[in-house]
């Protein structure tokens, strides 16, 4: 008879390890800053939940800021642990397909503005309410939808008994199970990742990455390749197809997930 130990699934380890090594730089830095203000938000003094969470009566010109701040933030340990493994698989694909440059201006900009910006009109506006959010799940969901998208257009149904589903509704009925299974999530917040993820997916926010030839120009300048180790180059002939330096090879794989705050609502579990 098998041994129980022969029956549960071996984590290779090394293989683990080196696709950690190799994660590209933006990648890397997101890592570090979720862990960071996990790590800071454990004092007392500053309450950096209060102070970063996307709260949509304190959200206004002067505090722009809690757009860029809110997936960052985390309510734990846990809950940030959780947004990391989901987020990290995705994230490294996007920043290997599409360059460090183009990933940092993009993820500290459009791609976290735009959905804060529609959930504080639909929280505000349409709702009446104030419930804040936070978690790095609306990256997560946002990256899904592009994902989704991508998978359409190769692969647009799979069947469930004999019905044919469309495959870009995978990450919509996820988020639907995650909002009904897991306490203090926010169905709305993830709705507006995955919105934003789907209009990218198609191409219709596609004129709000930065022009090419400047970030060419950028890295030339500032000579980024050389400089910076795992560093994605914008232009993907430069090392291969990726663009990325000889030392830190890309390993695409996948996998997900978001949190809430406020009434003490998340984005994602």
């Amino acid at each position: 008879m098998a041994s129980l130990a022969s029956m549960i699934p071996q984590l290779n380890l090394g293989r683990t390890r080196s696709y950690v090594f190799r994660l590209p730089l933006f990648t890397r830095l997101i890592i570090v800053l979720i862990i960071g203000f996990w790590v800071v938000s454990i004092q007392s003094v500053w309450d950096v939940r209060a102070w970063g969470s996307l709260i949509p009566k304190e959200t206004g010109v002067a505090t722009l800021y809690r757009t860029n701040t809110f997936p960052l933030i985390h309510a734990g340990l846990f809950h940030a642990f959780l947004n990391v493994i989901a987020l990290v698989p995705l994230l490294e694909r996007f920043e290997t397909e599409h360059g460090t440059l183009t990933s940092l201006l993009l993820f500290f900009g459009p791609l976290s503005t735009i959905p804060a910006i529609i959930y504080v009109v639909l929280e505000r506006g349409v709702l009446r309410g104030n419930t804040a959010v936070l978690g790095a799940s609306l990256w997560v969901f946002l990256l899904l939808g592009m994902e989704a998208i991508k998978t359409y257009r190769t692969n647009p149904h799979f069947k469930v008994g004999t019905v044919n589903v469309p495959t870009w509704t995978t990450p919509l009925v996820l988020a639907v199970f995650i909002s009904v299974l897991v306490k203090n999530t926010s169905f709305l917040g993830h709705l507006c990742g995955l919105a934003v993820g789907y209009l990218f997916g198609l191409g219709y926010l596609k004129f709000l990455a930065p022009p090419e030839k400047i970030l060419r120009w950028v890295e030339g300048k500032m000579n980024l390749l050389g400089r910076l180790p795992h560093y994605v180059s914008v232009d993907q002939k430069t090392y291969g197809r990726f663009g990325v330096l000889p030392v830190s090879t890309p390993d695409p794989e996948s996998g997900i997930q978001m949190s809430y705050l406020g009434s003490t609502q998340r984005l994602g579990p």
